[in-house]
């Protein structure tokens, strides 16, 4: 199990943008695709530090990001099938996503198998 000090730090370190911050004026959201939503735990709180994956239609890794303290995450992906799973100190989870042009919000929840 990790320190709440150590996801913090990590989640410091990665390169992602800040996955709570809105959504920049640019995105034009008739042509681009974005999933984006809150890694939960099983008591429904968000889980912040969570490592949340992007895989493709055959399972392949595509990005990552770090949730925000929030549960808070976000992808610009291409319209299609998804996977999206997370991995945190509350568990795992993972939900198959059909995503189209716009915004496509998702709960993900975790816990422990």
């Amino acid at each position: 199990m990790t320190s709440p000090t150590a996801n913090a730090t990590a989640a410091a370190s990665c390169a992602a943008p800040d996955q709570s911050a809105p959504l920049p004026s640019s995105v034009d959201l008739t042509r681009e695709t974005v999933i984006t939503g809150i890694v939960t735990n099983a008591e429904g709180d968000a889980v912040g530090g969570a490592y949340v994956r992007l895989l493709d239609a055959s399972g392949e890794f595509t990005a990552e990001v770090v949730s925000s303290p929030e549960g808070v995450f976000r992808f610009f992906a291409a319209p299609g099938s998804w996977t999206v799973r997370a991995l945190s100190r509350h568990g795992n989870g993972e939900l198959a996503v059909d995503a189209g042009v716009g915004v496509n919000e998702i709960s993900l929840n975790v816990a422990t198998a």
